[in-house]
């Protein structure tokens, strides 16, 4: 079995601080090889607790999300937990022409957001959001 420790980014202090530093939450336990299966390195994964709407249609508030910190670039495209000048997010990261960025929020209320190559200083991609764990409705 692998532990892998859950946070509530919202809870977090952000400012560029690594979850290392956050209070765990809860820690849940996953056999190793089905993490394996899914081409995840359990010593990479930790889970987030999702906050808000802006991610509606793919991730719910209050689901859980297993993020893999190794991945930490936009190759492929993907949903991603990132740091925006200083606040950790979860977005759908898209690289557009000329090395910008678009974040982008599956719910339509909520227009994308480009970071332009000069503005990446201010954004860290923290790990890729991998798998889902949330209510059935």
């Amino acid at each position: 079995m692998s532990e892998v420790k859950m946070y509530d980014i919202e809870a977090a202090a952000g400012d560029g601080r690594s979850l290392e530093q956050e209070e765990v939450e809860s820690t849940l336990y996953f056999p190793t090889e089905q993490l394996a299966a899914q081409g995840l390195d359990p010593a990479q994964v930790v889970g987030i607790k999702v906050r808000g709407d802006s991610m509606d249609g793919t991730l719910a508030d209050g689901d859980w999300v297993l993020v893999d910190r190794s991945r930490r670039e936009p190759k492929p495209e993907g949903v991603f937990l990132l740091l925006v000048h200083g606040e950790r997010r979860i977005k759908r990261v898209q690289r557009v022409a000329g090395g910008a960025w678009l974040l982008i929020s599956d719910n339509e209320h909520y227009q994308p957001e480009m970071i332009k190559p000069e503005e990446m200083r201010d954004v860290e991609i923290l790990g890729r959001c991998e798998i889902r764990i949330g209510r059935v409705s």
